[in-house]
């Protein structure tokens, strides 16, 4: 399959990691369909994407509107390549204080619009025999480094063993339909500003990496189907040696 010719649905594609990825792969000849329920910053990436971009307005983590996005798509350009998963929230609050409340709104926004999204494509996937999943996790989904994080890390950790899941569970009969994870570090967006209970502003934060870098490695994944991707240089090594120190073998 020619990629510049490649139609991809992004949802969270009003502002950061998901605008920059759209426009990148508009450049590159790709058609677009952008998601999110913010429609002046969604329409106004839409516009710098070209003519070629589709802008829906609509909540991913509701299963009806996921199943709203597929026909819309679908009606627009007969078929999807890729569906990349990019909703998140994150949260600031000690493990030892979170309720329940914290616990299902990290769940439905990081965990459920995904497995809405990979469960509503999945019928379309098996009818072409292809398609391809990205699911954007976190470096927090691997290191649990950020203890006021503590929900939005065990709901990256969740996101990647589904992921994982489903790439065993239809791997065996559609090998042409794919599954990835992207796990990028902090990225200076307003992902900080619009956590849930505050908390620090992503752009302030160190060692982050821009958005556009994110995009490129996600473009990369779109073009080699690599399941399992780090964004940032060093990011392996760093959860390698994470487990190396906290793990081991119990003795019997």
């Amino acid at each position: 399959m020619i990629l510049a010719n490649r139609i991809v649905v992004i949802t969270g594609a009003s502002g950061g990691i998901g605008a920059a990825t759209a426009e990148l792969l508009a450049a590159q000849g790709m058609s677009v369909v952008l998601v999110a329920r913010r429609k002046p910053e969604l329409e106004a990436v839409a516009a710098r994407c070209g003519a070629t971009a589709q802008a829906i307005v609509a909540d991913a983590t509701r299963r009806d509107e996921v199943r709203r996005i597929i026909e819309a798509a679908l009606a627009r350009f007969g078929h999807i390549d890729v569906w990349i998963n990019n909703l998140g929230q994150g949260i600031t609050r000690m493990p030892s204080e979170l309720v329940d409340a914290d616990i299902d709104e990290m769940m439905r926004v990081n965990v459920k619009s995904a497995l809405y999204g990979m469960q509503e494509i999945l019928p379309h996937f098996r009818e072409r025999g292809e398609g391809h999943v990205i699911n954007i996790s976190s470096m927090l989904g691997r290191v649990p480094y950020a203890t006021y994080r503590a929900a939005y890390t065990a709901a990256k950790h969740y996101l990647n063993a589904l992921t994982a899941n489903f790439r065993d569970e239809i791997s065996r009969d559609y090998p042409g339909i794919r599954f990835s994870i992207v796990s990028p570090p902090a990225v200076p967006t307003e992902f900080g500003r619009h956590a849930l209970h505050g908390g620090p502003d992503s752009r302030t934060l160190p060692n982050t990496q821009p958005a556009e870098q994110v995009a490129r490695a996600i473009a990369w994944v779109i073009e080699t189907g690599a399941p399992d991707v780090y964004t940032a240089p060093g990011s392996r090594d760093r959860v390698v040696s994470y487990y190396s120190t906290h793990g081991g073998d119990a003795s019997p």
